[in-house]
């Protein structure tokens, strides 16, 4: 019979082995110079990599995130039903739903939805 350590021994050296296998059968080139450079493209880059990205773009992003968050917790609502009442179904969306449109009211009058001024 074998032990449960046997396995694990006998797991550990399979993969030190086929790890060290594949270590001396692959091809690396230290200094490759495609390897070298910022972008995983290839490409010479013209300028530089710490270019200043645009808060707007963020700033949509990151509603976009929001909102898409929410729907993956408006998902699981009509769950409720089965669970409580209708009562509280509705109060429960009803509520999630305001603090949002607070939240999308407040992006409006910052000004955060403008793309172009």
């Amino acid at each position: 019979m074998i032990t449960l350590s046997l396995i694990i021994l006998l797991t550990f050296i399979i993969s030190m082995v086929v790890m060290t296998i594949a270590s001396i059968l692959s091809k690396k080139t230290i200094l490759d110079r495609e390897k070298a450079t910022p972008f995983e493209c290839g490409f010479d880059p013209k300028g530089s990599a710490r270019l200043p990205f645009s808060l707007r773009f963020f700033l949509i992003a990151v509603i976009f995130l929001i909102f898409d968050v929410e729907i993956t917790l408006l998902l699981p609502l009509p769950v409720i039903i089965n669970i409580s009442s209708m009562f509280t179904w509705i109060a429960t969306s009803l509520f999630f739903i305001f603090i949002l449109l607070i939240g999308l009211y407040h992006e409006w009058n910052q000004g955060a939805l403008e793309w172009a001024e």
